[in-house]
């Protein structure tokens, strides 16, 4: 018999939602929390995976963006997409205070309030995403379609475009 994982509040509001998902869990090093060292541990394709990062914009506050974990985050482009004229990444020391969330343990779902999310185009065009569960060492893998209803992200280009 399968062991049974402890969901996390990200699951559980999928559930709410009658969304369908993967659980994944991976052995975390706590010395390398990157989307690209999550891809080798879990064995899924880093194409796949998707980092959540906090950012607060002059005029809306505090958004989450949503991008490949290969990828880096454009904040003019982040800052367009949000309605603001900047945006800035929030401090570390911020993240657990505003989300809830620990570096590499940060999700879309679930964080202390229901801050705006807006997800890279990207991912609409795979048909499976990874994005975190809320701990370290746990993915949750759904289609991004999902993803964009169970949060009511906004789809938009985000990413410094330096792929092929």
């Amino acid at each position: 018999m399968a062991k049974q994982l402890k969901k996390t509040n990200a699951a559980r509001i999928l559930d709410g939602l009658k969304i369908n998902y993967e659980l994944k869990t991976y052995a975390v090093d706590e010395n390398d929390l990157s989307a690209v060292h999550v891809a080798e541990m879990s064995g899924l394709d880093i194409d796949m995976i998707f980092k959540t990062l906090v950012a607060r914009g002059d005029k809306s506050g505090v958004i989450m963006a949503v991008i490949g974990g290969g990828d880096e985050l454009n904040l003019k482009a982040l800052a367009a997409a949000s309605g603001n004229k900047s945006v800035e990444m929030i401090a570390l020391k911020e993240l657990l205070p505003l989300t809830g969330y620990v570096r590499g343990g940060c999700s879309p779902l679930g964080a202390k309030k229901n801050y705006p999310v807006y997800l890279d185009s990207r991912a609409v065009s795979l048909k499976k995403i990874s994005i975190s569960a809320g701990l370290r060492g746990m993915q949750i893998i759904l289609a991004p379609q999902d993803l964009v209803r169970a949060v009511n992200a906004t789809v938009a280009d985000l990413t410094i475009k330096n792929r092929p």
